[in-house]
């Protein structure tokens, strides 16, 4: 079994860390992967947000009250947590540590608020932007969901400009073009290969 402590030539369990504006597409890149990398590790985010039509409890999310989410927060259970358009979201600490501990490589969804929390925590994890082909794409996908007002929709394209200007926060920035996802998938893929070829692993504490 990988260990924490691996030198060159084992392979450290790897920390990666998806993240990218509202809209682009990061739940069915993810979706995709689980299906790809078996042995990986899917944290599941915590949220105070109302499940859409589509969604699973315990799979896409773990949907709360905002009582049980404050709960969770106050016994610092969270690996980072943000609020988010009026909802709260975070990342359970103990899935985590457990899948690290027995040599899984995990993989983290977070907003880019969450990711700069995270890196501070966690600098040696993998950090991954999953940018939209244009902010055109990413308009239309997010009238298409018919789930935000237009006021909201214009609030998370604002948003979405903003973040990509904390590119340079990153690792790895992955394109995640319309009709493109396998590409965006293979080129995730390729990312991970190469950090498990790396002469010095990144170890992960938290």
């Amino acid at each position: 079994m990988p260990s924490h402590n691996a030198g060159p030539g084992q392979l450290a369990p790897l920390l990666v860390v998806l993240s990218g504006p509202s809209g682009v597409g990061k739940d069915a890149v993810l979706s995709r992967l689980r299906t790809k990398l078996p042995a990986c590790h899917f944290t599941v985010t915590v949220t105070t947000r109302t499940r859409r039509p589509q969604e699973r409890d315990g799979v896409d999310y773990n949907f709360v009250s905002e009582r049980r989410f404050q709960e969770l927060l106050g016994r610092g259970e969270l690996l980072e947590y943000a609020q988010v358009y009026g909802n709260w979201y975070g990342v359970p600490k103990d899935q985590v540590r457990e899948a690290l501990a027995r040599g899984r490589d995990v993989m983290i969804k977070a907003d880019v608020q969450g990711a700069a929390t995270i890196k501070r925590l966690a600098p040696q994890a993998v950090f991954i932007f999953l940018a939209p082909g244009s902010l055109e794409e990413l308009e239309s996908r997010l009238h298409n969901r018919h789930t935000e007002s237009p006021e909201a929709l214009a609030q998370r394209l604002q948003v979405a400009r903003e973040e990509m200007k904390r590119l340079p926060e990153f690792d790895y920035i992955v394109v995640n073009a319309d009709a493109r996802m396998d590409q965006a998938i293979a080129q995730i893929e390729a990312i991970i290969t190469a950090e498990k070829c790396r002469v010095q692993p990144r170890i992960v504490k938290l």
